[in-house]
C-alpha cells in the first residue's frame, strides 16, 4: 500500500469507528439500562458518547484536506459551487430526517406528521453541513494559516460571547437565547423540560473548529513523505490541546450541549491522538488489513447514518403489546437471559453489526453514497 493509501485508510478507519460507536450510543439511550460512558453528560462533563460527534466532524475536516485539492483544480467558481451544493444537500437530508421524526400513528391507526413549519430546523446533519461549508470556505481562502488563525479567533470569540451575554446554565446561556430569538420555540426541541437545542445555531461556531483541526491534521499527514515526524508532532499537539482544554475548563466547563470552547479543544486533542495512533498501526500492520471492518463503515458513512436514523424512526412506530418493536426484540432476545445493562449493550452491538452487513453488501457491489 502506498503512503497516501495508508493515510487515506487511517481516515476511513477513524470514520468507520465513529459510525460504529455512534450506532451503539444511539441504541443505548435508556438511562436505566445503559452503561454510563454510552450516555451523554446531563450538562457539564465528558463521556464516550460526547466524543462521537466531534470525532465525526474532525474526520470531515481530514477528508476535506483530500477533496479540496480536486475542487481547486477546477477553478474557484467550481470550488464554491461544489462546497455550496454539498452543504445544501447534507442540510436538506438532515431537515427531512427531522421532519420524518415527527411521524406518528394514533390510536385509530392513522398516520400523522408535523408540518414543515413546525419541524426542528437544526440537527446533526444540519450542523455537519454548516460546519463543512464554513470550514471549506475558510481553508479555500486562507489555507492552513487561515484554518489555524480562524480556529483561535472562533474559540476565543465564542468564549467572549458566552461570558458577555449569559451564563452557562441551560436557560441562561447565550446559545439558547440566540436560538429562541432566531429560530423560535416551534423550530427547537425540548431537553430537560425546557426549549433547548443541543445542535443550536450559535453553538455551531466552535464546532467549525473541529472540522478545521481535522483539515490541518489531514494536510499534515499528506504533506509528509515520511510520516513518523508528522505523527509524532500530531501526538504532541493532541496532548497540548487536551492539557490546555482541561485548564480552560476551570472557567469554561466542558459541555457538549452548548459546545464550549474547552469541549471543542479537548476533543480536538483526543482526535489528533487517535488519528496518530491509527496511522502508526496501519503502517506497522498494513498487510493484515485489520481495519477492514471499520473501513467498510467509513466508506458509506452518510448512507449508514441515514439508514439508522430512518430505521430507528420506523421501528419506533411499530408496537407489540404496548412496547415498541425495538424494546420487544431487546427483551425477548437479550434481556431474557442477560442482565439489563449487558443485555442492552449486546442489543446495541447487534444493531451495529446489522448495519455493518448493509455496508458490507454495498461495498461488495461498490455502491457508495457521496454527496
Amino acid at each position: 500500500m502506498s503512503a497516501l493509501g495508508e493515510r487515506s485508510q487511517a481516515i476511513d478507519v477513524m470514520r468507520g469507528m465513529t459510525i460504529a460507536v455512534m450506532i451503539i450510543v444511539n441504541t443505548s439511550s435508556e438511562e436505566a439500562t445503559a452503561y454510563a460512558p454510552l450516555l451523554h453528560a446531563p450538562w457539564h462533563g465528558l463521556t464516550l458518547a460526547d466524543m462521537v460527534f466531534p470525532a465525526f466532524l474532525f474526520v470531515v475536516g481530514a477528508s476535506l484536506s483530500i477533496t479540496l485539492e480536486k475542487y481547486h483544480s477546477r477553478g474557484s467558481a467550481a470550488t464554491l459551487r461544489r462546497i455550496a451544493t454539498r452543504s445544501i444537500l447534507i442540510f436538506l437530508c438532515g431537515y427531512l430526517l427531522s421532519w420524518l421524526a415527527t411521524l406518528q400513528i394514533d390510536a385509530g391507526g392513522h398516520w400523522t406528521i408535523a408540518s414543515l413549519s413546525h419541524t426542528r430546523f437544526l440537527g446533526v446533519l444540519q450542523r455537519i453541513a454548516l460546519c463543512y461549508g464554513c470550514a471549506a470556505l475558510i481553508v479555500s481562502w486562507g489555507a492552513r494559516m487561515g484554518a489555524l488563525v480562524g480556529s483561535v479567533v472562533i474559540l476565543l470569540g465564542y468564549w467572549w460571547l458566552m461570558r458577555a451575554y449569559g451564563d452557562y446554565s441551560i436557560n441562561g446561556n447565550a446559545v439558547v437565547k440566540c436560538d429562541r430569538l432566531v429560530l423560535g420555540a416551534d423550530r427547537m426541541r425540548l431537553e430537560q423540560g425546557t426549549v433547548f437545542d443541543s445542535e443550536g445555531l450559535l453553538s455551531t461556531l466552535p464546532a467549525v473548529v473541529n472540522v478545521l483541526a481535522g483539515y490541518l491534521a489531514g494536510h499534515a499527514l499528506r504533506a509528509q513523505k515520511e510520516s513518523y515526524g508528522a505523527v509524532a508532532r500530531m501526538s504532541v499537539a493532541g496532548a497540548v490541546c487536551i492539557a490546555v482544554s482541561l485548564l480552560w475548563a476551570s472557567v469554561f466547563p466542558l459541555n457538549k450541549k452548548i459546545w464550549t470552547s474547552s469541549y471543542a479543544l479537548c476533543n480536538v486533542g483526543i482526535d489528533l491522538a487517535l488519528l496518530a495512533l491509527l496511522r502508526c498501526l496501519i503502517r506497522w500492520h498494513a498487510q493484515r488489513a485489520w481495519g477492514r471492518f471499520f473501513e467498510i463503515f467509513g466508506r458509506n458513512a452518510l448512507f449508514i447514518y441515514l439508514f439508522t436514523e430512518v430505521g430507528n424512526t420506523l421501528v419506533g412506530l411499530v408496537h407489540f403489546g404496548g412496547n415498541s418493536a425495538f424494546n420487544s426484540v431487546n427483551t425477548s432476545s437479550f434481556l431474557s437471559w442477560a442482565d439489563e445493562k449487558p443485555g442492552s449493550l449486546l442489543c446495541a452491538v447487534a444493531c451495529m453489526l446489522a448495519c455493518w452487513l448493509v455496508a458490507w453488501a454495498m461495498d461488495r457491489k461498490r455502491i457508495y453514497l457521496r454527496l
